[in-house]
């Protein structure tokens, strides 16, 4: 029996987008329900916003289902298939260990809830932003699923582009909120990467 290597890593790739989905889908409706106090939506996050979007669903999204762009197509290779998917296993785990951790705490953007609390414990006391490292697992995956340049390296590119022009107005919201129990916070973890970053 011969497996189509290509085909393979976009059905994986679609269908940890929907397992992504579903996971967010029970907290989304859950924090919806506790009133947001503080919000900071500036054009900067609703821009890097779309393109992380574009980057992790859109652009690959419009190569899975038409090809386009045909000239950027690569070689597929099934190791390169399996690590993906691998990867993209373990960021489903991760991206579903910091939606219970935070419980009515998550948010989509950058908010703070009523009565919000600084979450230290669970997934959280390994690093600052577990959720950021499951977004980049998914982009890490994803040019080893899809065998196109162009839509398997936009997820690095659209999540980092939100990643960087966020995370120092989160920390800074979040230091505004809790003062030196966020310092302290700071102090005895890594943002994304236990002992690396």
């Amino acid at each position: 029996m011969n497996i189509d290597w290509e085909l393979s890593g976009m059905i994986i790739w679609g269908i940890g987008i929907i397992s992504w989905g579903i996971i967010r889908f029970r907290p989304n409706v859950k924090s919806r329900k506790t009133t947001i106090t503080t919000t900071k939506r500036p054009l900067k996050e609703r821009f890097s916003m779309l393109i992380s979007q574009m980057g992790l669903g859109i652009l690959p999204a419009i190569w899975v289902f038409t090809g386009f762009p045909q000239s950027l197509d690569r070689t597929t290779y099934p190791a390169a298939v399996i690590i993906g998917a691998l990867i993209f296993i373990v960021s489903l785990w991760l991206f579903r260990k910091t939606h219970k951790a935070l419980g009515k705490m998550w948010s989509h953007s950058l908010d703070l809830r009523e009565d919000h609390k600084l979450v230290t414990s669970g997934i959280y006391q390994h690093v600052r932003h577990p959720m950021y490292t499951a977004f980049w697992m998914w982009a890490f995956a994803q040019p080893f699923l899809l065998s196109n340049w162009f839509a398997g390296f936009a997820g690095i590119v659209g999540f980092g582009t939100l990643f960087f022009l966020r995370v120092g107005q989160e920390e800074e919201m979040m230091r505004g909120e809790f003062g030196s129990e966020y310092d302290d916070y700071v102090n005895r973890t890594k943002r994304v990467f236990p002992s690396i970053y």
